[in-house]
Formats: structure tokens, C-alpha cells, sequence
């Protein structure tokens, strides 16, 4: 498996915002949507806003799309990271570090059950 370089984690982990454009079952790429992302560790992570509806079932069905922030152009594999509370609790620590010059209704949004049941891991392909 690929994983990110200490320069795309920084890059991307530093940056406020990420577009990502998830790939269609025909294999072209939707359009891309502006979005958060937290680094935790050495893996990046996003997540929808409105949860399981809008962006995010894109990602369901290929898993596999392309991301840019900072900088960085990478293809990725979106993996499911809801599953495991004490990840999301992490995430959403992370979220709040990160964003925390942002009005609290922003963070609380993208901290929410519903925007936790949506946390995806980004991994390089």
C-alpha cells in the first residue's frame, strides 16, 4: 500500500482546505467539492457536513477519486473511518485544533453525529 510522504502529510495537513472530486462508475471524475481536512497521525481524514447525503455518496461508489490541497495533486482510495468512536473522537479534537479561529457553529457542524458518520480516510493510490 502507498502511504503519504512527510512532505504531502505537512502540505495537506497544513493547508485549511482540500478539493476533492470522487470518481463515477463510468470513471470520470464528479465535480470537485471544497472541503476541511485534519491530519491525525500520519493520515488524513474529511468529512460531509450534511453526513451521509450530498458529496459523500460519490465516494461510495468507485472509492476512489483525486484530491489537491496544499499544493499536492494525488489520486486516493476513500476508506470508511466511522466505525471506530475513539478515532472519531481523535478526529474531532483534531477538527477543533485545526478550525478553532472559525465561528463554533462551522466546527460544531463538521463535528456532529452526522458528520462523523461520514469521516473518511484519504489513502494515496
Amino acid at each position: 500500500m502507498t502511504s503519504w510522504t512527510a512532505g504531502e502529510l505537512t502540505a495537506i495537513g497544513n493547508a485549511d482546505e482540500l478539493d476533492l472530486r470522487s470518481l463515477r462508475a463510468d470513471g470520470l471524475h464528479r465535480a470537485a467539492v471544497t472541503m476541511w481536512v485534519v491530519r491525525h497521525g500520519d493520515d488524513l481524514y474529511v468529512r460531509a457536513v450534511r453526513g451521509r447525503d450530498g458529496w459523500y455518496r460519490g465516494t461510495r461508489t468507485r472509492h476512489e477519486g483525486h484530491i489537491r490541497s496544499g499544493g499536492i495533486d494525488r489520486d486516493v482510495t476513500f476508506a470508511d473511518a466511522d466505525a471506530d468512536h475513539s478515532l472519531n473522537d481523535a478526529i474531532d479534537a483534531e477538527y477543533r485544533a485545526k478550525y478553532r479561529s472559525y465561528p463554533a457553529s462551522f466546527v460544531d457542524g463538521v463535528t456532529s453525529d452526522q458528520a462523523r458518520s461520514s469521516t473518511i480516510k484519504l489513502v494515496p493510490r
